[in-house]
C-alpha cells in the first residue's frame, strides 16, 4: 500500500491573467504546469486552482516549507513554467505560505 503524504504547509497564490488571455486558454496551461512540474516535485501533496471573473487562485499543499521553497526555486527554469508565467499579470501575483496545525 502506498504511503499517504501529510500536508504540513499550504501555499496560496492569487493573480490575474494578462490582457487578452482567456480563462479557457490559461486552464490548459495551468493543468500542464501541474502535470509536468509541480506534481513531480519532492514533498508535493496536492494542488487545486480556481477562478473568478477577475482572477485566479492556486492552492498547493506540501509536506514541508523546504519542499515548497525548493519547488519555487526550480519553477523559473522549468520548461512548463514559461508559458504559464507569460499568461499571467505577474504584477498582480501575491503568495503566502501557512503552516498547518502547528
Amino acid at each position: 500500500m502506498a504511503e499517504t503524504k501529510i500536508a504540513q504547509v499550504v501555499e496560496i497564490a492569487t493573480f490575474e491573467l494578462a490582457d487578452g488571455v482567456t480563462h479557457e486558454a490559461f486552464a490548459i496551461v495551468d493543468a500542464q504546469v501541474e502535470a509536468e512540474h509541480v506534481s513531480l516535485q519532492p514533498g508535493f501533496v496536492s494542488r487545486e486552482t480556481g477562478a473568478t471573473d477577475t482572477g485566479w487562485i492556486a492552492i498547493v499543499h506540501w509536506e514541508s516549507a523546504e519542499a515548497a521553497q525548493a519547488s519555487m526555486d526550480s519553477f523559473g527554469s522549468a520548461p512548463a513554467a514559461a508559458e504559464f508565467m507569460g499568461m499571467m499579470d505577474v504584477s498582480t501575483m501575491a503568495m503566502a505560505r501557512y503552516d498547518i496545525n502547528r
